[in-house]
């Protein structure tokens, strides 16, 4: 894993862009464009095992 992260003001830019772009999807499109997010995300993470963990961190307190 990587010792970098983004900061407050980072996380709310990505914040803010992800929410725009999923009303820009509508809420029939934005399951497919979180998974295609995902993938892409997925893909530059390169590792499998710490996207698994980041998706049941995710799948927390929801």
């Amino acid at each position: 894993m990587t010792d970098k992260a983004l900061s407050i003001d980072g996380l709310e830019t990505v914040y803010d862009a992800l929410a725009t772009a999923m009303d820009q999807a509508g809420p029939d499109k934005t399951p497919l464009f979180l998974v295609k997010l995902a993938l892409l995300n997925a893909n530059v993470l390169a590792d499998d095992k710490l996207f698994q963990q980041h998706i049941a961190t995710a799948l927390q307190d929801l």
